[in-house]
């Protein structure tokens, strides 16, 4: 796959910013994801970490800001339980969109009431409430069913922003018409968070390579003794299902393991690691904890997606944050960035991997949604895209069942 995908058929029914009614003059809200990373800086400022995130939608911003639109952004911030937290007040973020696209408003966090996550029809009123047109460009958070996300398209002419139509569009292809070899590489900590998209891309690609955490519930599914290693007991007769399917599914060979008196670095200067590491192989012993994919694995995975023509790649190989256990990480990154074939890459901390070792513009597509690209691969649609398409202003096709 090379150059501009062409059109899915997921994109049948989205009504894109050219079907909006005529902006000039008119109050448009935007919901955008601006669930950016804060840090603090040398005066203990709490500041924007990655701009990622706000970068991606200023494409949407500044186009209803030159068609002489009124912008108000409405974005959450960090997991504030329904109340105002001022861990997670905007005002970081809100100092950084004021430098990127100057005069646009930034509401407050909308999780800090339970009615935005509650989809209560009062927050949607209160949202549209002298508004005069709707534009999603939070794809991030497009599957979820909040006020935010499904509320204004039923009651304002709506559009799917440009990062959001471009996420549907690449991520479409992935599910109709990938160019093949299509090679898949999914880590990350949690199998029960993407066993649905492994059963669904298992189904659909040429190669899944299985690392991060999870792989721990895959090895002892395949007999393999793990150790202290992440294990999801609940999951194990599942992941023993889908190795036993017609899939060719990769697993680590090697693995890089921390001893029992351990301590792991997830935040924080690096003087805090301790204990011994080793490279052990599919057999763990027991107390032993496995942090990474080794060096056979890596390369086994690289190699894969070296020959690939359609590439995606979704959540760390290892801990990243620990530096003993990042290295599988870093050369399947390097890896991707190096491949010929269509490269698109999601979730955070992928992005933020690709970021640091200086790779994020050697890759096709940077996806700013993490779960929502899985769940989009894993059901076909989402709720956030299925509102949309139900805005009055929408194309007037209707949208095939989802897949």
């Amino acid at each position: 796959m090379t150059g501009r995908p062409a059109r899915p058929s997921l994109m049948t029914g989205l009504p894109l910013l050219e079907d909006l009614p005529d902006v000039k003059g008119a109050r448009v809200l935007v919901r955008v994801d601006f669930n950016t990373p804060l840090s603090e800086d040398g005066a203990g400022r709490r500041v924007v970490a990655d701009d990622f995130r706000i970068r991606a939608a200023l494409p949407t911003l500044r186009w209803l800001a030159d068609q002489g639109a009124e912008v108000t952004c409405a974005s959450h911030l960090g997991r504030p339980k329904g109340v105002p937290d001022p861990r997670f007040d905007m005002s970081p973020v809100r100092e950084r969109l004021a430098a990127l696209a100057p005069g646009v408003v930034l509401l407050d966090n909308l999780r800090f009431t339970p009615a935005e996550a509650e989809n209560d029809p009062s927050l949607v009123a209160e949202l549209v409430a002298g508004q005069d047109a709707y534009v999603n460009e939070a794809f991030g958070v497009s599957h979820r069913a909040h006020a935010s996300i499904v509320g204004p398209p039923a009651l304002l002419p709506s559009a799917a922003g440009r990062q959001l139509a471009r996420e549907v569009e690449v991520l479409g292809c992935l599910l109709d018409a990938p160019a093949r070899p299509f090679v898949a590489v999914v880590g990350g900590a949690k199998i029960a968070d993407k066993l649905g998209v492994l059963e669904s891309l298992a189904a659909k690609v040429d190669v899944l390579a299985v690392g991060g955490g999870m792989a721990f519930t895959f090895l002892k599914a395949a007999g393999h003794p793990v150790g202290g290693s992440l294990v999801d007991e609940a999951h194990v007769e599942a992941a023993r299902a889908l190795l036993a399917s017609k899939a060719r599914i990769l697993l680590p060979t090697d693995v890089v393991a921390l001893t029992p008196d351990g301590v792991l670095v997830t935040s924080g200067p690096q003087e805090g690691a301790r204990g011994e590491t080793a490279l052990v192989g599919q057999d763990i012993d027991d107390g032993w904890r496995g942090y990474d994919v080794g060096p056979d694995t890596a390369a086994a995975f690289a190699a894969a997606v070296s020959t690939a023509a359609t590439v995606l790649w979704n959540g760390p190989l290892g801990v990243v944050e620990d530096d003993r256990f990042a290295e599988g990480t870093r050369r399947v990154a390097e890896a991707v960035a190096g491949a010929s074939g269509f490269t698109v890459v999601g979730g955070g901390d992928s992005v933020s991997a690709l970021d640091h070792l200086g790779l994020a513009a050697r890759v096709d597509f940077l996806s700013t949604g993490g779960g929502a690209s899985l769940e989009l691969l894993e059901k076909g649609d989402l709720p956030g895209l299925a509102a949309l398409r139900g805005a009055s202003n929408a194309p007037g096709k209707a949208f095939p069942a989802a897949r």
